[in-house]
């Protein structure tokens, strides 16, 4: 975070990057995800010196998350399904497609 956020951006910070370690992702990768996700919303408040159009103009990240995660003929990713397997500790996960996968966590092709 930026030297001089708001206790409400540190907040969402904290939150955001939880939320992507509770998802599977690895600790950088939350950050980054946490960091980028809070500078838009600076950006879009004007509480940042600079600001990229697409930052400005862009649907905002609260209304986007997760728009495409769950939706559409494939349903969740791969990635989405083995991350929720490893947290239900299915075993032979590593070597399961995403068919395979979808039928160990007892979804019906979603």
């Amino acid at each position: 975070m930026p030297r001089g956020s708001s206790p409400k951006r540190e907040r969402q910070y904290e939150h955001i990057k939880d939320s992507a370690l509770e998802r599977g992702e690895k600790e950088g990768r939350a950050e980054e995800i946490a960091a980028r996700t809070v500078n838009k919303e600076r950006a879009r408040h004007g509480e940042s010196k600079t600001a990229s159009r697409t930052s400005v103009k862009d649907m905002s990240s609260s209304r986007r998350g997760g728009q495409h995660s769950h939706s559409g003929a494939q349903g969740p990713t791969y990635d989405q399904l083995y991350n929720e397997a490893r947290q239900r500790g299915i075993h032979g996960r590593s070597k399961m497609n995403k068919a395979q996968l979808e039928d160990a966590l007892g979804r019906q092709g979603m």
